[in-house]
């Protein structure tokens, strides 16, 4: 737990000091389509054309979906010149109230950081950053209670995992670095369940045995989870299979069509940062 404390008399004793506890938000980052989405980078799938006029219409409707489950959204200032810039998960990573502002693995894409570390240190967040010879991006970091899985692939490297240890092993969290290959991000393969259960789509998934209790699902897009509260996961339109699987198992799902963003290779988690605990 951390302690501010109010600024010194002139002994060089507090004056008086108070303690801040993190406490429970629901609060999500978001941030417009630039014009020249259709433009974003493709990696492991072939270029299909992007209808720019569909995605503006279906970020609306995922951001309604959010805020019509108790999430606060905050649109982070726009990047028309930033063709992937309404993956804004990509830039930041929250554990706690520290924001690990990234550096993305495409060079192409790191102007997306600047608007983002506004928009956090906004909400009072502690900033912290990864620096060359790092790269990272958020995508690639999975959250399980105090467990931080970071994906080593293309666009994460060595450097940015040993950033990631040192911002937030001293916050109480274990980090272990799973390898990436077969998708773009560690998040494009697994995410996981409100029991961390972590779900993917096995062919896929690396090496589905670093995660315990690994659950496989019927469809790629089906790997892909939003936490809402309680048992309501958000999901992408695109996996009415996994839909029915999580549902019988006692969630409740909300699904939003995304498909112009899965032609970028994008899903439910990209669209978003969401902040689950704030200092009071």
């Amino acid at each position: 737990m951390m302690a501010d404390r109010c600024r010194l008399t002139g002994t060089g004793k507090p004056h008086h000091r108070f303690e801040r506890s993190l406490v429970p938000s629901k609060k999500a980052l978001v941030r417009r389509p630039s014009p020249r989405l259709a433009e974003g980078l493709v990696t492991h799938i072939e270029r299909e054309k992007v209808d720019a006029g569909l995605a503006a219409e279906q970020w609306e409707a995922y951001v309604e979906a959010l805020s019509a489950h108790g999430w606060e959204t905050i649109e982070v200032d726009p990047e028309d010149d930033c063709p992937d810039s309404v993956f804004v998960e990509d830039t930041v990573v929250m554990y706690k109230n520290v924001a690990l502002i990234t550096r993305p693995g495409a060079e192409s894409r790191r102007a997306e950081t600047a608007g983002v570390e506004e928009a956090v240190a906004r909400l009072g967040c502690s900033v912290n950053w990864i620096w060359e010879p790092g790269t990272l991006d958020g995508g690639d970091v999975l959250k399980v209670g105090d467990t931080v899985y970071v994906g080593r692939g293309g666009r994460t490297n060595a450097a940015g995992v040993q950033q990631v240890r040192a911002a937030f092993e001293p916050l109480g969290a274990r980090v272990v670095a799973v390898p990436v290959s077969k998708v773009l991000h560690l998040k494009s393969a697994v995410t996981a369940l409100p029991d961390g259960t972590v779900i993917g789509h096995i062919p896929k998934v690396d090496r589905p045995s670093l995660f315990p209790g690994f659950l496989s699902v019927p469809e790629e897009s089906g790997s892909h989870v939003v936490l809402l509260g309680g048992h309501k996961l958000l999901m992408a339109a695109s996996a009415p299979k996994t839909a029915e699987l999580l549902t019988d198992l006692g969630h409740e799902v909300v699904t939003v069509d995304i498909s112009e963003f899965e032609k970028l290779e994008g899903c439910v988690t990209c669209l978003s940062v969401r902040l689950r605990e704030l200092y009071a």
